[in-house]
């Protein structure tokens, strides 16, 4: 995941908060919403695990 950019992630996760939180979104939007944010989530859980990896072999 050397391309992940995990910053990225949070701030484009917050934006679909806030875009689902709008009273003027679709069901479909939201459907999208809720798809891409499920990704970004499993994308952002894989790079944190990579991290602490990394972070438990240097202190072995």
């Amino acid at each position: 995941m050397k391309d992940f950019d995990y910053k990225k992630a949070l701030e484009t996760l917050e934006g679909i908060a806030k875009a689902v939180e709008d009273p003027a979104a679709g069901l479909d939007d939201i459907d999208r919403y809720v798809r891409q944010s499920e990704e970004l989530i499993e994308k952002c859980r894989a790079y944190l695990r990579g991290v602490r990896e990394k972070a438990e072999e240097s202190f072995d």
